[in-house]
């Protein structure tokens, strides 16, 4: 397959100590080298593969130096998208860089699309789809946790645990096929209901063990949305200030300060939290902060995990009596905190409604209790499962849905041999589980998918 040569910038926008111009396409090397004069004097065209060049950028039409640059040149079929690729290095300047990009697309190539580089990597077979997907999860971890799990899948771990899968069931179909269209064989076993049976339990169980593996992973992939909830002033502003250890909320003495939802990323113990910090919910007849209090009930509703703050020197409420009742079903962790002021709460009623709940004591005034919240919240989500490292993780929504979809169809198919339904029509079952698995790695999936999973990824990637 053969495709125009494209460029783009695949470096952030902004100042920096370098940028880079990509280019692939097999006039890649030939529209550099129109561009590029070498100090040392070689043409690009005639130096070896994966190799670099200092030089100067110049537009040939009037003889002006662009910019000095460093040029890479990697012939294909060993390059990540098995065409030539030829990467500028320039001075990392909004203009250096665009003056750059625009003499390369003056030239002969044309801007590429966004995520069109890793596409091709896939169309020339690089890479299959799920290792496609593992490059923008790379790029958008925000733990260290979240990157591994994006390079394990990188390096094709769940692609190939798929690709098992699907040849087990392969040579179930095909077994079956030789018994239907060639029954005089008797040289060739008949595949019973045992045997299929035995085959379609273990193909269940290796689908259902990766399922397990998706809650986990679709939160290093996404973050864990969690909303800081309790009445005003018990310190939620402090909270999130202190895990985000940044003053990114304003803390008053004053309940009310806080009117709207504050959003920020936060790393606890590897897990990626989108941290919430809300209006204090309470009856009010301030109207921008009644607003702020709706905001609040309605990401309560939305939130993954619950930060549910209590205040040590103050009487439980009915308010905050409410708010356990609501969050009763959901994960929470119950932190009572300014445990440096002298004491008012009832502990053992904090105790009663908290039976189903983690419970933590904090003083954030006083930096104190704040590792025993983050290793409650690590616990909550990853307790036996932090870091295992033969454990491949499923984390892509997409993939999570075509594996409960296959779940379901080998279900139907060990069903069917339970009761005694003919083995070929059961195989329907089992051909439509092979298909589902070949979504996950692009090898039974619509052409109108690759270019929406693609369009996602950045320019120049």
């Amino acid at each position: 397959m053969e495709f125009d040569t494209i460029a783009a910038i695949s470096t952030p926008m902004g100042e920096g100590a370098i940028a880079i111009v990509r280019l692939s396409g097999e006039a890649a090397i030939s529209i550099a080298n129109g561009v590029f004069i070498s100090i040392s004097g070689k043409m690009l065209s005639e130096v070896p593969s994966h190799t670099i060049h200092y030089g100067h950028l110049v537009d040939p039409k009037s003889g002006q130096v662009v910019e000095e640059v460093m040029v890479s040149v990697m012939k294909g079929p060993k390059t990540f998208t098995k065409e030539n690729v030829v990467e500028i290095n320039c001075h990392g300047g909004i203009v250096s860089v665009n003056r750059v990009l625009q003499l390369i697309l003056r030239n002969g190539a044309r801007l590429a699309e966004p995520g069109e580089f890793t596409k091709r990597a896939f169309l020339n077979g690089r890479i299959d789809l799920s290792q496609a997907e593992a490059v923008m999860d790379l790029i958008r971890a925000k733990t260290d946790r979240a990157m591994n799990v994006a390079l394990k899948q990188m390096e094709g771990r769940l692609s190939k645990l798929i690709r098992h899968l699907r040849q087990e069931i392969l040579e179930v179909l095909a077994h079956v096929e030789v018994n239907i269209d060639y029954p005089e064989y008797e040289d060739v076993e008949e595949m019973t209901h045992n045997m299929l049976m035995e085959k379609a339990l273990h193909v269940q169980k290796e689908i259902k063990g990766l399922l397990q593996t998706s809650n986990q992973g679709k939160i290093l992939r996404e973050g864990l949305s969690t909303v800081i909830v309790g009445r005003p002033n018990v310190g939620k502003s402090s909270l999130l200030n202190s895990l985000v250890h940044e003053n990114k909320a304003i803390v008053t003495d004053i309940p009310g300060t806080t009117r709207d939802v504050i959003e920020e990323y936060v790393n606890v113990r590897g897990v990626p939290l989108r941290l919430l910090d809300t209006a204090g919910i309470r009856e009010t007849e301030d109207i921008v902060e009644r607003i702020g209090v709706e905001r609040s009930r309605q990401v309560l509703k939305e939130a993954d995990l619950l930060l549910f703050l209590l205040n040590f020197a103050d009487n439980l409420t009915e308010e905050d009596e409410n708010l356990f009742r609501a969050v009763e079903d959901m994960n929470v962790i119950v932190i009572v905190n300014k445990t440096d002021l002298p004491q008012k709460i009832d502990m053992e009623r904090v105790k009663s409604l908290s039976a189903n709940h983690k419970l933590v004591t904090t003083s954030l005034l006083e930096d104190q209790g704040i590792d025993d919240l983050e290793e409650a919240i690590s616990s909550l989500f990853f307790e036996g499962t932090i870091e295992a490292g033969d454990i491949t993780y499923v984390s892509n929504s997409r993939h999570i849905a075509l594996l409960d979809q296959a779940l379901h169809t080998i279900g139907e198919a060990i069903e069917g041999v339970e009761l005694g339904i003919p083995i070929d029509i059961v195989q329907i079952d089992l051909t439509r589980t092979w298909e589902l698995l070949g979504e996950i790695v692009g090898e039974s999936v619509h052409e109108s998918l690759i270019d929406q999973l693609f369009s996602q990824f950045c320019l120049g990637k």
